[in-house]
């Protein structure tokens, strides 16, 4: 696959490429498990370029997602819509579950109708008057995202 949204994550696939001990290297998973979750997840659709990318440079591991804790992104999707429906909340339009936090109160997701480079959104499932189930990111799309997290981690910081 010709990577074109994530060439950064490309270029830096390790979190700590001088560190022994932990290195921190992305993981792919194989294109039939892409198209597998497309149909799962998706009807069938191609999904997003970015996703796509993501998912064949990263989808076993990425050191600037929090999905590491579970053991497929099959897992994941189908945790996040458990967490769903145990909060009575409920996402009309196909999405994909990217990061996952907050043991199960909270989820990054893109919509996967919004084009190559979908805007990544948070779902915050807790009932707050305060705050709302589903925000935007700054505006971000999964890609600046992605890019912004791996500055992060390049200055030193944690990306969580």
């Amino acid at each position: 696959m010709e990577i074109e949204l994530l060439k950064y994550l490309q270029s830096n696939p390790a979190a700590y490429p001088n560190n022994q001990e932990y290195e921190g290297r992305i993981k792919p998973i194989s294109p039939t498990e892409i198209q597998q979750l497309e149909v799962k997840y998706n009807n069938g659709q191609a999904f997003p370029k970015v996703l796509k990318e993501l998912l064949f440079l990263a989808g076993n591991y990425c050191y600037v997602l929090d999905y590491n804790i579970f053991e497929t992104q099959e897992e994941l999707q189908d945790a996040a819509r458990s967490w769903l429906l145990f909060y009575n909340r409920n996402i009309n339009r196909n999405f994909f579950v990217v990061d996952a936090y907050n043991a199960g109160d909270q989820f990054l997701f893109i919509y996967l109708d919004e084009g190559d480079d979908p805007i990544i959104r948070q779902a915050y499932l807790p009932s707050r008057s305060d705050i709302q189930f589903i925000t935007s990111l700054l505006n971000r799309t999964l890609s600046q995202y992605i890019e912004d997290q791996i500055d992060d981690v390049k200055q030193g910081h944690n990306p969580f």
